[in-house]
């Protein structure tokens, strides 16, 4: 608990976030980096993996390849990949390029995956009947994937997207590794020094991080979900049960 305790004094220190401290602060200087190098990499695996996973979910061409090549992309080790690729890259570019090329490839192949199988997932998730419907009204492939496919499908879509998003935010930690700063370089400056307020700070910073973010795109999620698709509540009708009344005496009966 005091380790804890300590941490988060370091973290709201104001010295800590003030321009010209020394490294590796201040801190939203490493702050900025790690949603920078977020960024880039979540919207060049957007640009791949999205308009793939829209023609895969239409079509259904392709579906069990893409299963099998995001299970291995999954199994790929981040770590491992950003020291070969920065000792391929170093090769043909510069110094200071280099790290840069290699890490932000290493965090689109970790994003690519997650963001794959959501659209394709989306889109699979539409009602074939809706579909059905959208084409016997003459809408033509594409209205039905702009129009129909994509909107119903958004919420998973979305979800993809936010699985790979927080991937790439706990994976940037080790761009402190090539020389890149991020939140990474708080916690490895922790390490070299055995500061363990720095250690646990930086986590503590990137965890929040993720939290943060997280949250977001679980409100877009909720906000892109169509109403009668997710409502779960009883039916109206199911809600006003006729009261059943035993029949009367027939006057037959009763004579």
């Amino acid at each position: 608990m005091d380790l804890l305790l300590s941490a988060l004094r370091w973290i709201v220190d104001g010295s800590h976030w003030q321009a010209g401290s020394q490294s590796p602060l201040p801190i939203q200087d490493r702050l900025v980096e790690h949603l920078t190098y977020t960024a880039i990499a979540v919207v060049i695996a957007a640009v791949i993996a999205l308009p793939l996973g829209f023609l895969i979910g239409h079509s259904g061409r392709g579906r069990q390849f893409v299963i099998g090549f995001t299970g291995a992309m999954r199994a790929l080790p981040t770590l491992g990949l950003l020291f070969f690729l920065l000792m391929v890259f170093g090769y043909f570019l510069s110094f200071d390029t280099a790290p840069i090329v290699g890490a932000t490839i290493s965090f689109v192949i970790l994003a690519i995956p997650s963001m794959l199988a959501g659209a394709y997932a989306g889109l699979e998730s539409v009602d074939r009947q809706t579909i059905d419907a959208a084409r016997a009204n003459g809408m033509t492939e594409w209205q039905i994937l702009l129009q129909v496919e994509i909107p119903l499908g958004l919420p998973l879509i979305i979800g993809g997207i936010r699985a790979a998003v927080l991937q790439v935010i706990a994976t940037v930690t080790i761009a402190s590794y090539a020389g890149l700063g991020g939140l990474g370089q708080i916690i490895s400056n922790g390490i070299g020094n055995n500061n363990y307020d720095l250690i646990l700070g930086g986590a503590l910073l990137v965890t929040a991080l993720a939290l943060v973010v997280d949250g977001l795109f679980a409100l877009a999620q909720r906000a892109t979900a169509t109403r009668g698709l997710t409502d779960t509540r009883p039916a109206t009708a199911a809600r006003r049960r006729p009261t059943s009344r035993s029949p009367r005496p027939h006057a037959s009966e009763n004579a």
